[in-house]
């Protein structure tokens, strides 16, 4: 058991048979009284939000995780395939579990799997990724203005918006945390 005090964000707890992972938390403290937890926690399962408040003192379970670090090799059906970098095994993971993260998943890449009882409840990707673009639409010469951005389609399938000058062919690094474009990467 962890005392309240203890959650910040990123923290991984159970409450009532369900695993939750701190999005957001703030600690209150009134003139008078105990303090109070505020927290925004998303089901590691369900992929739901929960928001709760705690008193100061509150208790929750805390859990053991572990961590795998695994290559990305295919996806089948519902499935994506990966591989560990150390015992060679080959978890599958729901589509469900990579969610909107499977636009920038390609062959090779290194991701962190987080277990719960031999159970994949969350995967982390690198802050980005290098992708090739596939699909561009050529740029007109003047129009240059700042800002001027236009949607190409990536290796991954996934949709980007970049710069003009971005063509088709080009390899681009995209932050996987927003979806954004970086930069133009020399292949």
């Amino acid at each position: 058991m962890i005392d309240v005090n203890e959650l910040r964000k990123g923290v991984t707890f159970e409450l009532d048979g369900s695993l939750y992972k701190v999005l957001d938390y703030s600690h209150n403290k009134p003139g008078r009284g105990n303090a109070t937890i505020r927290i925004k926690a998303r089901d590691m399962r369900t992929g739901t939000t929960l928001e709760k408040t705690f008193n100061s003192g509150d208790r929750v379970q805390d859990v053991r995780l572990e961590y795998h670090m695994v290559q990305y090799l295919y996806k089948d059906g519902p499935f994506y395939y990966f591989m560990d970098t150390e015992t060679f095994e080959q978890p599958a993971i729901s589509a469900d579990l990579i969610g909107d993260l499977a636009g920038f998943l390609k062959e090779g890449l290194e991701v962190k799997l987080t277990f719960y009882n031999n159970e994949a409840i969350d995967i982390d990707l690198p802050t980005s990724v290098d992708l090739q673009v596939t699909q561009a639409e050529a740029a007109v010469r003047g129009d240059t203005a700042t800002g001027v951005t236009k949607r190409v389609t990536v290796e991954t399938g996934q949709m980007v918006d970049v710069p003009y000058f971005v063509n088709e062919g080009d390899m681009i690094r995209v932050d996987t945390r927003t979806g954004a474009y970086v930069t133009r990467v020399n292949a």
